[in-house]
């Protein structure tokens, strides 16, 4: 049996550990942990602390080395790590936001009720199948030259738009305006754009996925009502990112930050964590092609929604007006973004580092559309493949304790493998039609790979980030029915 990590947690209180930094001289902050008790026994055994401990080596970090309640072990960074380095002397690590740039989640409501699509979701999910590529190799109905992809790594979901796909009011509801400025396409390798010429407007597979659900419960009606959320409305959740281009992105600069350290005097704990001066010509190059893997994955869901709503209204036979489907919110879970914040009593430029976390800015803040800004930044939470997923929104404390941060989801508690293993035997589609929701999947080894009891309940993960005041909850939703590639 694997043992467990023996570094010292702190009880702060109910919902924050702190890990000091004197548990290891090379920390330059403290770690800070959102769990409940419960969740201390599989961080441990793990031994996601430490990555949160080597985090906090990074030069130029301030605040803490932070990590939300659904982290697990990740690449340098844990997923669910949060990690703030000054502009100014601070540094930017790939391995901080990921292989899988932007990969993110939109969230549409709709006129609909449960009634209106009762007897009609398989319908749905097949269109949608059919409709939008899934799985591991497949390619788009988009057929981009490369001048054309550059436009789209350029401008991002303003880009999608402007080729019909779906209008401007979605932008106001999608993080960042759906783009990213200072993105450099020359800044991508050969490889890359080939990669990603083929995927634009595809799901990919893992634990992408497009789900049909229903509004459950509402936790504040006046918050649900501005984002459009009824009871017993159906509501459509797109989560997926930037595919085989972002990956081939992280995967090239890696190994130009690894060799760049050396030249910087750039020492970390992991080698994984890999980075440079964020002024540097590496920094600057890296974050140049980032932002265009973030803007190409903000296009690829723009046209995976536009083509959904198509779907649906054929399906239905139902007006685009009857239909009712407006876009929620759009936000990112693997990116780093320039932000002004309060640091010691000060306003200061800051690179924030999001790593499988969700930003959750919270009422007044500029960069928040007018739609939303008085009243706080809609957070989409997909809990796992079947489950329960929630609605929630920014507030004033998550953005003076975690740089306006908070949970992604629920956050696996096994590996792949290991889920493929304890699923021998069973029928995963089977399991999930039991439980009421519909399922079209490419692969049944996605299904075992990201069946429920591969995740912790995200009831639990969203509980400590309300209960610690990061969050606040406003809806929560079921499934109907769920495509995997």
């Amino acid at each position: 049996m694997a043992e467990e990590w023996q570094g010292p947690l702190e009880k702060v209180d109910a919902w924050r550990w702190r890990l000091p930094k004197s548990y290891d001289g090379r920390m330059r902050v403290d770690g800070m942990i959102y769990a409940d008790e419960k969740m201390l026994g599989h961080l441990r055994m793990d031994k996601t602390p430490q990555q949160v401990a080597n985090v906090a080596a990074l030069p130029g970090i301030v605040g803490y080395s932070l990590a939300m309640p659904d982290i697990h072990w990740g690449y340098g960074f844990p997923i669910g790590g949060v990690a703030a380095t000054r502009e100014r002397d601070g540094v930017v690590s790939p391995g901080g936001v990921g292989y899988d740039i932007n990969c993110g989640v939109r969230l549409m409501s709709t006129s609909l009720t449960v009634d209106d699509v009762r007897g009609k979701v398989r319908g749905l999910l097949q269109g949608l199948y059919d409709a939008i590529p899934c799985g591991i190799g497949t390619k788009s109905k988009l057929r981009l030259s490369e001048a054309e992809l550059k436009r789209a790594l350029r401008d991002g979901a303003r880009w999608a738009v402007a080729q019909g796909f779906g209008d401007a009011a979605d932008l106001e509801r999608t993080e960042a305006g759906g783009s990213l400025p200072d993105a450099d396409p020359g800044a991508l390798s050969a490889r890359a754009l080939e990669r990603g010429r083929p995927q634009l407007g595809t799901l990919g597979a893992g634990n992408h996925f497009i789900e049909i659900g229903r509004v459950a419960e509402l936790f504040d009606e006046g918050a649900a009502r501005a984002f459009g959320l009824e009871p017993d409305g159906v509501t459509l959740m797109i989560h997926s990112g930037s595919r085989g281009l972002g990956y081939q992105v992280c995967d090239d600069w890696v190994k130009v930050m690894r060799s760049a350290m050396g030249r910087y005097k750039i020492s970390v704990p992991d080698q994984q964590l890999a980075c440079a001066p964020i002024n540097s010509d590496e920094g600057r190059g890296y974050l140049g092609a980032m932002n265009a893997a973030a803007n190409y994955a903000w296009a690829n869901r723009q046209i995976m929604m536009y083509w959904a709503e198509e779907v649906f209204v054929k399906v239905l036979g139902a007006s685009p007006r009857g239909l009712g489907m407006n876009l929620v919110y759009d936000v990112a879970h693997n990116i780093a973004k320039f932000e002004t914040h309060d640091v010691d009593g000060r306003r200061e430029e800051l690179l924030v580092h999001r790593k499988g976390a969700t930003r959750a800015f919270g009422p007044g803040q500029a960069e928040l559309a007018d739609v939303y800004r008085d009243l706080g930044q809609p957070v989409i939470i997909p809990g796992d493949m079947g489950t329960e997923s929630f609605v929630l929104l920014g507030t004033a404390r998550a953005m003076a304790e975690t740089w306006g941060s908070t949970c992604h989801g629920a956050g696996r508690v096994m590996s792949r493998k290991e889920a493929t293993r304890r699923a021998k035997g069973r029928s995963i589609s089977r399991e999930l039609e039991d439980r009421g929701v519909e399922v079209v999947c490419r692969s049944p080894k996605t299904l075992a790979e990201e069946m429920s009891d591969a995740y912790k309940d995200v009831s639990d993960v969203v509980n400590v980030v309300t209960n610690a005041g990061i969050s606040k909850a406003v809806a929560r939703l079921e499934p109907l029915g769920v495509i995997k590639g």
